[in-house]
């Protein structure tokens, strides 16, 4: 049985010829793919959502 845990799921992003170029002169500036770049920006943007949410919860 495959361990669904670790296992990377796949999507179809579709994103404007503008963006894809300033996103992947980005990647390139961090020495990562556009796809791992991605991926950079999305968890940092969950972990900033969730340091905001803590301390709301705490006041409850």
């Amino acid at each position: 049985m495959a361990d669904t845990k670790n296992e990377r799921k796949q999507i179809l992003l579709r994103l404007s010829p503008a963006l894809w170029e300033e996103l992947a002169r980005w990647a390139e500036d961090d020495f990562r793919s556009i796809n791992g770049q991605i991926e950079f920006l999305l968890t940092e943007s969950v972990r900033r959502r969730r340091k905001k949410e803590i301390p709301q919860s705490e006041e409850e």
